[in-house]
């Protein structure tokens, strides 16, 4: 890969001198970050803290296995990939395969990373690690969390395609693991 990054970028960068929590939620920490440009400029910085997060791309055939859920803050209904929150010293690997199992019933014998990238570098400090699921075995046994209701459903790439931006498959991050999948697939 070409590098981008230069030294006269150097100047770029800020550097933190003082970092407070401000808000703890069941999701991510609200932090509020005093930062120093390389001439001086000052200023506070909200930055969340979240533990990373994983989106797994299960491949059944020709079909991608995809879940259907109820998304409180587009206040809709969602097609999605599995995918959840990494669990605290839980090794990414064994989250996506936890995830893809709790939400879809379904055990990969083989699992291949795609990629990872930060959801939001302007607000988040985690990130998204992207798998992809296959050789799949459907033992149709959900391990839902008692607040999660989720239906899967199989979908051809075009069909997949043909939903992407569309209300029910607007989640951005969603997106991006079809994109890595893509890649992967060149």
């Amino acid at each position: 890969m070409k590098e981008i990054f230069t030294k006269d970028d150097e100047n770029l960068c800020w550097k933190t001198t003082d970092s407070k929590t401000i808000l703890n939620t069941v999701v991510f920490d609200v932090t509020k970050n005093h930062n120093v440009s390389h001439n001086g400029i000052e200023g506070d910085y909200i930055v969340l803290k979240a533990n990373d997060w994983v989106i797994v791309v299960p491949e059944v055939d020709d079909k991608l296995v995809m879940v259907k859920q109820w998304r409180h803050g587009e206040q809709n209904l969602s097609i999605e990939f599995p995918g959840g929150v990494i669990d605290k010293n839980e090794e990414p690997e064994k989250a996506a395969l936890r995830e893809l199992e709790e939400e879809t019933g379904c055990k990969a014998q083989k699992l291949i990373k795609l990629g990872k990238i930060n959801p939001n570098p302007a607000l988040f400090s985690n990130h998204l690690h992207i798998f992809l699921a296959k050789d799949i075995i459907k033992t149709g046994v959900q391990h839902l969390d008692k607040d999660e209701f989720i239906n899967t459903v199989e979908l051809t790439m075009p069909e997949v395609l043909d939903l992407l931006g569309t209300e029910h498959f607007s989640h951005g991050l969603m997106g991006t693991a079809l994109a890595f999948y893509m890649k992967s697939k060149q």
